[in-house]
């Protein structure tokens, strides 16, 4: 039983789980969506929603800046990986991560890799999860769900051009073809590549991605075999394509089989995805990726196909990038009417339009939402001590030690008018200078410069708590 649908999105909104707990299964594709996408019906796209949400979790934890040395990791660990995305941290919990290597070259909008000479690794990428239901998420989902959640690229262009769109036999998924080996299925090399390759180089690919995952899934299912369970596999863009396969992979080789003859559901929530395989296909009217590659690749099953141009929300037209990320996707699903000139665009479920502009500026100035809001603050960059700064991607306190100057403080006022303390620059005035400097930048760093919040021009923080909110001694002065 393998149900393939194929779109992208996100949402906050985690109510009215009752309906979708107790049709799960027409939910996940048992009767393949007849009746359920046109028009599109509203459990329906709450469900699309929560997977493309636990997709955009991917993309949160990774950390792209190439300047850390954890570029290409998870920012976040399990444990704490939902809270700090703003998802519920009680109805799923991460079981394993996994990671992603390749023996190809591949283009850079996949593999991010560090500058640093103590990167994490130099090999491999944080390629996503593994989840299970807790008790009380079985509740309100009215079974067991095992997630795998791939993580892809934002980057539309960036690679459909680069990597290779070859066809070639996938014997790990599909297996020698049997009796009839010349037709067996076919699929994308430089996928493939990547859900297979394991590098002995790396500690984090001693094994395939793919391996990794399917390890994982079988020691949930073996878990839980005595449970109503279903697989869930979702991903976007790059991580469509590698959910297809995954999903695919694990329905053929049976994984999703107990040792008592049960056999679990297994449905793949693929967005954006490029054709191959045969999936229920969802994707964005503009959106480049689904149509690509232009030739090689057929659609096969069925579509269902969004117009984020057609929402109120968001500046017309968009361009290339905004019609591929996922927080627009989720948008679209929230609030699509159809297609054609005479349908609209009515949010049926209420997401927040705020996370329309979480990695890019889509949404109209009126709505007051500042592009590119999803950032690690000061770029991950901490205050030491001693007043110098370090880029430390994981959770750390900040203090400030300041230089304290009482015994001459006269002369490095300039009593003098500091002589002898400027050639060669003593040291004591070079931090006296420093620490002004200091109180100074600080009215830039509170300083709201951002036209669409309504309190531009104004200082972001409170006269209490200026100097720890912008790094400096709240101690020394008030």
């Amino acid at each position: 039983m393998t149900y393939l649908c194929s779109h992208v999105y996100s949402t906050k909104e985690r109510s009215d789980m009752g309906s979708m707990a107790e049709k799960w299964e027409e939910l996940s594709g048992k009767t393949n969506w007849e009746g359920l996408l046109h028009p599109l019906d509203i459990d329906l796209r709450k469900y699309i929603i929560q997977y493309g949400e636990l997709t955009q979790a991917t993309y949160d934890t990774f950390i792209t800046e190439r300047a850390s040395k954890y570029a290409g990791a998870s920012r976040y660990s399990m444990e704490n990986l939902f809270t700090k995305v703003g998802l519920d941290p009680l109805k799923y919990r991460v079981t394993k991560y996994f990671y992603a290597t390749a023996s190809i070259p591949l283009p850079g909008a996949f593999i991010t890799r560090s500058f640093s000479r103590e990167a994490w690794s130099k090999e491999s990428n944080f390629m996503g999860y593994v989840a299970v239901a807790t008790d009380e998420g079985k509740v309100a989902l009215g079974r067991r769900d095992i997630v795998v959640a791939w993580r892809g690229t934002k980057q539309a262009l960036e690679w459909v051009n680069d990597l290779q769109f070859l066809l070639i036999p996938a014997p790990k998924v599909f297996g020698n073809g049997g009796l009839l080996p010349l037709f067996q299925p076919l699929v994308h090399h430089g996928f493939y590549n990547i859900y297979t390759t394991e590098s002995a180089r790396s500690q984090f690919n001693q094994t395939s991605v793919r391996d990794q995952v399917m390890e994982e899934v079988k020691r949930l299912v073996k878990e839980y075999k005595n449970e109503d369970v279903s697989i869930t596999v979702t991903g976007h863009s790059l991580g469509a394509s590698l959910a297809t396969l995954n999903a695919v992979d694990i329905a053929f080789n049976g994984i999703n089989k107990t040792s008592n003859g049960k056999e679990f559901p297994v449905t793949a929530f693929p967005f954006a995805s490029p054709k191959h395989l045969h999936i229920l296909r969802i994707h964005n009217l503009l959106d480049i990726v689904p149509k690509y590659p232009i030739i090689g690749f057929f659609d096969v099953g069925k579509e269902l196909m969004i117009d984020t141009t057609k929402s109120p929300y968001v500046n017309p037209p968009g361009e290339i990038v905004s019609w591929h990320l996922l927080e627009p996707y989720l948008h679209g699903v929230a609030g699509t009417q159809g297609l054609g000139l005479l349908a609209g665009f009515k949010l049926e479920v209420n997401r927040d339009i705020s996370l329309v502009n979480k990695e890019w500026n889509i949404l109209k100035n009126e709505y007051c939402v500042p592009g590119f809001w999803w950032a690690e603050k000061h770029k991950g960059m901490v205050q030491q001590e001693n007043g110098s700064w370090l880029l430390l991607d994981r959770d750390e306190s900040r203090k400030r030690m300041a230089c304290i100057f009482a015994d001459k403080w006269e002369e490095l006022s300039g009593k003098n008018n500091w002589d002898g303390l400027l050639n060669p620059l003593d040291l004591d005035l070079r931090k006296y200078i420093i620490q002004y400097g200091e109180l100074a930048q600080a009215t830039y760093d509170t300083f709201i410069s951002e036209r669409a919040s309504k309190y531009a021009g104004a200082s972001r923080y409170s006269m209490e708590n200026l100097f720890t909110k912008v790094g400096l001694d709240p101690n020394k002065y008030q």
